[in-house]
């Protein structure tokens, strides 16, 4: 007997649907899984033969194939254990055909018949909706991760004894549906930036970093505070909107790092790889493509600390994510494009001994191996860093004044209101902030004074500016302004953003 239910592939953060087709027939007993699956599927056979005998049901000693179409496309991961089971019960009577018709099913199957947590079910849900599907049945773990879809009925399942007797009609499920008790509009950190003592230039530059959304390296000595204000970044960048949070969520879905207490993301990620990742760690690959660390910083932060120490090769693959916003991976079987718009923020010491140029301590370094540090960063990654800063040494002074410092609830606000300029500005165009602007936008958005653009001229001959870093500057200029609620950018917003572009050249930046 013939069967047919319906359940989702992935390929990257896209789903696509896969119909199971069972056949039971006379023959020598067999079970066969064909239509291009990965090793992970094929072992589906002993895990759903267990796992049917387990949960009460007669297993059919006959010839059996199962076949996921479309069959030349590859399927790969666990979850197609249950839609695999439910087929098989249909083509043996157990299950009447109807009765799955309208479903999307999901799941991995334990061998006592238990149905466990999948990757990627978020991603699968929203793919079931887009494809017209109205009923989805899946992982009681997984519940809270697609309740945030609208317009889906949501049949949660422990073990596949309870996933035969709703179908059957002797117990059915109750349908759930969209729930907002598991999103949460509250971001809470444990950092705050009121515990950062004195370094005024570097908070502003990163108040500016994070109010248009661009990347920064802040260069200076050791213990000057350079990690510890880049771990605080995440707290004044603005709330993430809904659609961001589905975003993120989509992609830590499919890395399989959600938890069951966390839904929907709704913090800005941070993420600090150290500087002995790949490259294929940082951008994502792998011979079924996974999600790198680029992704995994989507709509958030991405630290480099001590960059230098990084190896060029692998920095130098951020170049193409930095610009399109988009990690492009491709292997011989897939091309998987995951979304990867991050500010990049780096950390340096100015010398290998980190104390070139510091009032306190003597430097061990020659100005030769000091040039030679900083050099290990190629000039097209920096010309993609918008701020440049150097974050000097504190002052005894300074670290015992009892003078309160801004927290980041109050440069958290003055960020929001200038993002909100931004939303507004670019809401036809899809984008965010002031950082993603084009070259075709940033001559349409970045109207400058007439003095602005001498100063802009001035600076350009004498820093021997690329016309990358000529936009870049517009860009941070245009960021200040919104700061300062400007609808043109004047002369004083153009200096400011050139002081991040004109550090000591003796760190070559």
């Amino acid at each position: 007997m013939f069967s047919r239910v319906s359940t989702c592939g992935l390929i990257g953060l896209e789903g696509y649907h896969i119909q199971v087709e069972s056949d039971i027939s006379n023959g020598i007993p067999g079970f066969d899984i064909v239509g291009l699956a990965d090793t992970s599927v094929k072992e589906a056979r002993e895990r759903v033969k267990a796992a049917i005998n387990n949960s009460g049901y007669e297993f059919p000693i006959r010839r059996i194939t199962v076949n996921l179409a479309p069959a030349d496309t590859r399927k790969e991961g666990s979850g197609f254990d249950l839609p695999i089971a439910l087929s098989i019960l249909v083509s043996a009577g157990i299950i009447p055909q109807n009765a799955v018709e309208g479903y999307m099913l999901a799941g991995e199957l334990a061998l006592d018949g238990s149905i466990r947590h999948i990757s990627g079910m978020l991603c699968k849900a929203i793919a079931a909706k887009e494809i017209g599907f109205k009923k989805i049945m899946v992982p009681e773990s997984n519940y809270k991760e697609v309740s945030v879809i609208r317009g889906l009925e949501i049949y949660s399942v422990k073990t596949l004894r309870e996933a035969v007797e709703h179908f059957k009609g002797t117990d059915p499920l109750e349908a759930k549906q969209y729930s907002e008790l598991f999103i949460s509009n509250q971001s809470i950190y444990n950092d705050d930036f009121s515990d950062v003592k004195g370094q005024k230039n570097a908070k502003r530059a990163l108040e500016v970093a994070a109010s248009g959304g661009h990347n920064l390296i802040m260069i200076g000595s050791p213990g000057s505070g350079k990690t510890m204000l880049a771990r605080r970044l995440p707290t004044i960048l603005p709330d993430l909107a809904f659609e961001e949070s589905l975003e993120i969520t989509k992609i830590y879905s499919v890395a399989g790092l959600l938890t069951q207490d966390s839904p929907l993301i709704r913090e800005r990620p941070f993420r600090s790889p150290h500087h002995t990742v790949s490259s294929v760690s940082l951008v994502g690959g792998g011979s079924q493509p996974k999600p790198g660390e680029v992704s995994l910083a989507h709509h958030g932060v991405l630290f480099l600390d001590e960059i230098p120490e990084f190896p060029r090769r692998t920095l130098d693959v951020l170049r193409q994510p930095i610009e399109d916003g988009m990690a492009n991976i491709s292997r011989i079987n897939a091309t998987v494009t995951y979304p990867c718009r991050f500010m990049l923020v780096a950390a340096a010491n100015p010398c290998k001994c980190g104390y070139y140029g510091d009032p306190t301590k003597k430097c061990t370094c020659s100005f030769k191996d000091a040039e030679n540090y900083l050099s290990r960063l190629s000039g097209p990654l920096m010309d993609r860093i918008d701020i440049h800063i150097q974050v000097p040494t504190l002052k005894y002074t300074e670290i015992e004044s009892g003078k309160p410092e801004e927290t980041s609830e109050e440069i958290r606000k003055r960020v929001n209101q200038a993002r909100k300029i931004q939303l507004e500005r670019y809401r036809k165009y899809g984008i965010y902030c002031n950082a993603h602007l084009n070259g075709a936008m940033v001559r349409e958005f970045c109207k400058i004074s007439g003095e602005g653009k001498k100063v802009l001229r001035a600076a350009f001959d004498k820093l021997n500016l690329s016309a990358r870093a000529h936009d870049r500057i517009l860009k941070v200029s245009r960021t200040i302004a919104d700061m300062e609620g400007s609808d043109i950018i004047q002369a004083k917003h153009v200096a400011e953003a050139i002081q991040y572009r004109a550090l000591d050249r003796t760190v070559r930046v």
